[in-house]
């Protein structure tokens, strides 16, 4: 080991990497949130050098070993998330212990802001036909919207977008991984399958393919186009 990294290591009691693995794990677990790297080499007091390479050794050692959690990298924010194959049982255990999840106006509303984001919330009604105040609401209590800045029209309504925390609830890196308009309902139905979810807006017995009618598939699809 180099003389940068013994140094580097040798603060507060902080005196080998196994520490300082643990202390960055409950960094972020106890966040519930990603945080970017420059936050976490400061509370370690590390460079942000030395604080990428030890995020780098415990990337390898979460996926090389059986463990239930995954150390996620969302840009240069860090966080830690469930495995993958863990999925179906970590469904059943939610479903059993809440049913907080998303209803399917939210999920709708939620589809629609990621392929034509930045959105107003008027275009939004304007695709569903419908109100989605209380959608967008839920979507911001859940971090997985947020006020992206104001359209420069009149009145200058907010205009919403995605958040990391969304990229982390459907386990993607970045938002340019998001797969088609059709794929992604296919995995909003993996989270709403079997699920008693109170609608604001719609009847609880439509699934999302019927909820997005072929005229809003066209509207989505050819903003995407464009």
């Amino acid at each position: 080991m180099s003389d940068y990294k013994i140094n580097q290591m040798q603060i507060e009691g902080i005196n080998n990497e196994d520490r300082l693995f643990s202390v960055i794990e409950s960094i972020l677990f106890v966040s519930g949130e990603p945080i970017n790297l420059k936050e976490i080499a400061s509370v370690i007091e590390c460079s942000e050098r030395f604080t990428e390479e030890l995020l780098a050794k415990m990337k390898i050692n979460y996926e090389e070993n059986s463990r239930g959690l995954a150390l996620i990298q969302l840009k240069d924010k860090y966080a830690l998330g469930t495995k993958s194959e863990n999925s179906e049982y970590i469904q059943k255990i939610l479903k059993t212990n809440t049913r907080q999840s998303l209803s399917k106006a939210s999920l709708e509303t939620l589809a629609i802001i990621v392929y034509k984001q930045p959105i107003t919330r008027v275009e939004i009604d304007e695709i569903r036909g419908v109100k989605s105040d209380r959608a967008l609401q839920t979507l911001i209590e859940k971090s997985l919207i947020k006020a992206a800045g104001k359209k420069e029209v009149p009145g200058r309504p907010i205009l919403y977008a995605t958040t990391d925390e969304f990229l982390n609830y459907f386990g993607l890196k970045d938002i340019e991984d998001m797969p088609a308009l059709e794929s992604f309902i296919e995995k909003i139905n993996e989270h709403i399958e079997d699920e008693v979810a109170v609608d604001e807006d719609l009847d609880v017995d439509e699934d999302i393919d019927s909820i997005f009618n072929s005229e809003k598939y066209e509207l989505i699809e050819k903003e995407e186009e464009n």
